[in-house]
């Protein structure tokens, strides 16, 4: 991304000038002829010196860093689309949104119902299954019985046996590499934070695939994808796999369609009148 020191010098400009001194905990005074508030007053606020922020309106300063961007958003108070519309001027990438953690919002959850004719998940960035619907749960089956900390689907790949009956056997090694370099992906997004630590030690400990896939270091995040699911009454389902972004930094929508023209459309009409009864076993 390049940056756009025109338009950055511009918006910070506006951008101090909507902003009143009360508003920052600073006496206007009854001299004060600029409307808003003072270069100097935002560098202070921003903790830079006043003649790089007076280059920054100018348009004539180096790219800033994203922490000065940081230190530049809270000074002039702005509200999250404005801090990120300031870093990609800056020629950044926006600092990742905030993280829901296993809230799903409500919005969320009567979409995730409304999705009748076709199977939908809410999974988190780290692989955390939030949320499924009746066709996903006909699908993949229930994960009721399954303790809260361990509904992740990277954990129950490489912990439970059971987990791959419903996946051909010649693609486990497709599913498990896939399943790693997301969460790797991930790991590193989030910083290598507790929660992601926390389940990579897991991991490392419970399974040597794991581990040696791990070290491969290969990263790719999901988005669209074909799968095969093996239904132990109906047999081989073919989907294809969309992952559509949410609110939540962390969340993410997967909807598996039937291709057009396949069989599996036929399979999945069967799976809405057999339910979840005939699922594979507590599997994800």
């Amino acid at each position: 991304m390049e940056m756009d020191r025109k338009e950055l010098a511009d918006f910070l400009r506006r951008s101090r000038e909507r902003l009143r001194p009360q508003e920052v905990g600073l006496t206007a005074g009854p001299r004060r002829r600029t409307p808003g508030l003072r270069r100097e007053e935002v560098s202070q606020l921003a903790g830079m010196s006043a003649d790089y922020y007076m280059r920054l309106e100018q348009a004539r300063s180096p790219q800033p860093s994203t922490q000065l961007l940081g230190a530049l958003a809270r000074a002039l108070r702005l509200t999250i689309d404005e801090r990120d519309h300031l870093h990609v001027l800056a020629g950044h990438r926006p600092p990742a949104g905030p993280f829901a953690g296993e809230y799903v919002r409500p919005s969320m959850l009567y979409l995730l119902d409304r999705l009748h004719e076709t199977p939908a998940q809410i999974i988190g960035d780290l692989g955390d299954l939030l949320a499924q619907n009746a066709l996903s749960e006909a699908l993949f089956g229930c994960v009721c019985t399954v303790e809260e900390p361990d509904r992740n689907i990277v954990l129950r790949w490489f912990t439970d046996p059971f987990v791959r009956e419903a996946y051909p056997e010649e693609e486990h090694e497709q599913h498990g590499r896939r399943h790693v370099a997301n969460l790797r992906a991930a790991v590193a997004r989030r910083g290598n934070d507790a929660a992601a630590s926390a389940l990579v030690g897991r991991l490392h400990a419970a399974s040597a695939e794991f581990t040696r896939l791990w070290e491969r270091h290969e990263v790719a995040v999901p988005r669209t994808s074909r799968m095969k699911v093996v239904h132990p009454e109906i047999g081989p389902i073919e989907f294809d796999t969309e992952a559509l972004l949410t609110p939540a930094e962390d969340q993410r929508l997967f909807v598996f369609t039937p291709p057009p023209g396949t069989d599996s459309i036929e399979a999945l009409d069967l799976l809405r009148v057999i339910g979840p009864e005939t699922a594979h076993r507590s599997h994800v």
